[in-house]
């Protein structure tokens, strides 16, 4: 069924003042330039004011200075549209994401496994293992597999065929989203006679409360002992998390980005698209990692890195403006070549 929110509602929801009424009813969202009668949309930055004239949006939700709007447009006052926007956004998708809370008859479930009835949802095809615990509100959909020994807290959602292995302890309304590999091996060799032997990898992983883990990420088991991804963190899809790897909280890893193993970060740190670390090292609290840098030092807190290897912005943007020099500097040398010759001559 179909969610449909007044105007009055949305202004309720978002915490907004309803500044132009025109008795709009919404089911849905889209931009400034695609939405229509009955969805909404946002103006959240002063480059989107054209598509905002134009556009045929049944509600746009826009910051206070705005005093003036196409006719037949409803607008809501707010002081950040784009939250705002997000909060409708999760309104309407939370109607069309309701599960029943039932345990599925295809699903394969250890009787050693504990769960409270008739309070999470266990879908088609799931595989649930000996001694794992899962909280209530949990919702573990088809295709996904946890190892034996681990638990899962409250409020959690596991998306399709994902993997945790065994003894991971995952944390309450986390998000792991379709295909992340939570335990796998961490990548440990050690050359014997020759020839490369695997090192066992005995530890285990802690996803702590209120974590997303994006689609395809993978996080690592300690060689020994734990790899940590602290409260509030959110990784992107793509994402690699080495052995014995210990995230602060709130941390920000965009994607295709890298942790080697044993490297610790603050809280706050984010981690640019293709950008990594080398292993053992500390990133402190509020650092910024730029996309396709590549970190190879512990570094103190706050400072934006970039570059390969990393450094403060400073000191990249000054040898960057150097290198672009070398072309006129080189012509210039060759100048003063040719006339040295010519005195000489």
């Amino acid at each position: 069924m179909t969610t449909v929110l007044s105007e009055q509602e949305i202004a309720t929801l978002v915490e907004g003042d309803l500044f132009i009424s025109t008795g709009a009813s919404i089911s849905g969202i889209n931009s400034l330039s695609e939405a229509t009668l009955n969805e909404a949309s946002f103006l959240g930055n002063e480059k989107y004011y054209q598509d905002f004239l134009g556009s045929k949006a049944g509600l746009v939700l826009a910051p206070t200075i705005l005093k003036e709007a196409p006719e037949g447009i409803a607008i809501i006052h707010v002081a950040n549209p784009s939250l705002a926007f997000a909060t409708i956004a999760e309104k309407l998708a939370s109607k069309a994401q309701e599960v029943t809370y039932a345990v599925s008859e295809h699903a394969h479930i250890a009787e050693s496994a504990s769960y409270p009835q008739g309070e999470v949802a266990i879908m088609h095809g799931a595989i649930i293992g000996e001694n794992v615990s899962i909280a209530a509100g949990t919702v573990i959909h088809p295709g996904v597999v946890i190892g034996n020994g681990s638990s899962i807290g409250e409020n959690t959602v596991i998306y399709p065929n994902v993997v945790i292995r065994e003894n991971c302890q995952i944390g309450s309304r986390v998000i792991l989203q379709p295909g992340c590999v939570i335990g796998s091996d961490g990548y440990g060799f050690e050359l014997v006679d020759g020839a490369y032997k695997k090192i066992a990898q005995i530890g285990i992983v802690i996803i702590e409360d209120d974590v997303e883990i994006g689609a395809n990420s993978t996080i690592d088991r300690a060689r020994f002992g734990k790899t940590v991804i602290g409260h509030g963190t959110k990784l992107d899809n793509l994402v690699q998390v080495a052995h014995n790897v210990v995230t602060g909280p709130h941390n920000l890893l965009v994607a295709q980005s890298g942790l080697a193993g044993s490297t610790t970060t603050g809280a706050f740190v984010t981690v640019g698209a293709q950008a990594g670390t080398a292993g053992h090292l500390h990133v402190g609290d509020n650092v910024v990692i730029a996309s396709q840098s590549g970190l190879g030092k512990t570094v103190n807190d706050g400072g934006y890195h970039q570059g390969s290897p990393a450094r403060p912005i400073g000191e990249t943007r000054k040898s960057r403006a150097m290198v672009n020099r070398l072309p006129k500097l080189l012509d210039r040398i060759k100048a003063l070549e040719a006339k040295v010759k010519e005195l000489e001559s």
